[in-house]
């Protein structure tokens, strides 16, 4: 029974769905978790660069590392939240997230700068986007475009924090605004993920809020038990549609994590100055907010497929604008931002939904999950590819080129999809 059933009826006729707090605690654990460890990384590229000489590659391997470790537990974290809920999963997520940062602030070596990231990596998987957007899936139904596009804003406001961690490294250095980000961990995220429920049906109710009547029920546990809907993973992975989706991942992965990893560096090459190389950074997961917005409410209404095509071939149209930075300066960054950030925060906000669209809820967390896993090898190749190319030619000269063409490889995968779902659905659906 959730808390508020114990509250007089008075109080209870003024009560939101509690669905709606779950998609609030979780768009604000996803902008600070994924503002600070994934958007952020960009911030402390170039001062970690500077204090210890290292390499570009040496440096973006780090963010190929937090690719594996995320690659890796993406399917095992999916499992665990189908099986234990989000609520314990985030929590020991933050503790680790803290733990990762303070080691990193601590750093006096390249071997604990690999080992500090590969802990923030394995806690970055177990409070983003594989154990939120599955915390949410279960809770909606009708209204899933609209709740999923809301979380995904969150990791797309996560941009303001670029900018404001690049102003305290300014000011305050790289290590101690890593310090300071690991308490912020601390005293945002764990009492966030204590609001965190499992499924609806466990409490009487079903998805958007209706009431459970009569079914079968466990006087032990006090948990309703219903139906699920939807294919097992040992289903899905037989299928043509998972293997398309996966390559659709990969190639996003592998173009948002370079971009992301190296987009002040690439600036700062071009010449633009600082404050200006931190506003692009942060430019992208705020511009993206358009896309999670305007194309996860469309989602409801019109086929996800096609609109991902499109934002395949923003994306794709975006990268040759990145490229023309170094020609048209601040023109080119702006294109690139409208394009791809718009592109790339549409494709976010909309395939949680697709998926569960096509697959169903019965082992949602587990085959999301292993979507994600699959497409962190694209977040593992991408910066370290970046990084090298850099390495040799000394420049980032038609880097971004060669990525805009792996946006049409996804294009083409996401056309060859069949939307068509591969489930029947229940009336009282988990």
């Amino acid at each position: 029974m959730l808390e508020w059933e114990t509250m007089p009826g008075f109080f209870k006729q003024f009560r939101p769905f509690y669905g709606w707090y779950i998609v609030a605690a979780t768009f604000i654990i996803g902008f600070y978790v994924v503002g600070v460890v994934f958007y952020g990384f960009t911030t402390i590229f170039k001062p970690i660069v500077e204090e210890f000489g290292w390499s570009y590659t040496q440096v973006s391997l780090a963010a190929s590392l937090r690719g594996v470790e995320s690659g890796l537990m993406a399917p095992v974290v999916g499992m665990l939240i189908d099986r234990w809920g989000p609520r314990r999963i985030v929590f020991a997520g933050g503790c680790l997230t803290a733990l990762g940062l303070f080691m990193l602030s601590r750093t006096s070596s390249l071997a604990t700068f690999y080992i500090s990231f590969a802990l923030i990596a394995t806690a970055m998987s177990t409070c983003t986007v594989t154990v939120l957007m599955t915390a949410v899936s279960n809770w909606f139904r009708k209204k899933i475009g609209l709740a999923m596009s809301i979380v995904s804003c969150g990791f797309g406001a996560g941009g303001l924090v670029v900018f404001i961690m690049a102003r305290l490294v300014d000011a305050y250095g790289w290590r101690m605004t890593v310090e300071g980000l690991a308490f912020g961990v601390l005293i945002i995220v764990l009492p966030l993920a204590l609001v965190l429920r499992h499924k609806p049906q466990q409490y009487g109710y079903l998805p958007d809020g209706g009431t459970l009547q009569l079914v079968e029920a466990s006087k032990e546990k006090g948990v309703v038990r219903v139906k699920e809907y939807g294919i097992t993973i040992k289903e899905a992975v037989k299928t043509r549609t998972f293997w398309l989706m996966a390559i659709m991942f990969i190639c996003q992965h592998l173009m948002v994590g370079t971009t992301v990893t190296h987009i002040m560096p690439y600036l700062i090459d071009v010449g633009l100055d600082t404050t200006i190389a931190s506003l692009g950074a942060a430019g992208i997961p705020l511009a993206s907010i358009i896309g999670r917005i305007g194309f996860g409410a469309l989602g409801d209404r019109v086929s996800r497929k096609k609109m991902m095509v499109v934002m395949f071939a923003m994306i794709s149209l975006g990268l040759i604008s990145f490229q023309m930075a170094g020609s048209f300066g601040i023109i080119g960054v702006i294109g690139f931002l409208l394009l791809f950030g718009t592109g790339f925060g549409g494709f976010n906000g909309t395939r949680p939904a697709f998926a569960r669209e096509i697959f169903g809820t019965k082992q949602y967390g587990t085959i999301f999950g292993s979507l994600i896993g699959m497409g962190m090898l694209g977040n593992v190749a991408g910066p370290f590819i970046a990084g090298r190319l850099f390495d040799i030619q000394g420049s980032y000269n038609n880097v971004w080129l060669i990525f805009s063409a792996i946006a049409l490889v996804a294009l083409a995968a996401t056309t060859a999809i069949n939307e068509k779902p591969l489930h029947y659905e229940d009336e009282f659906a988990g």
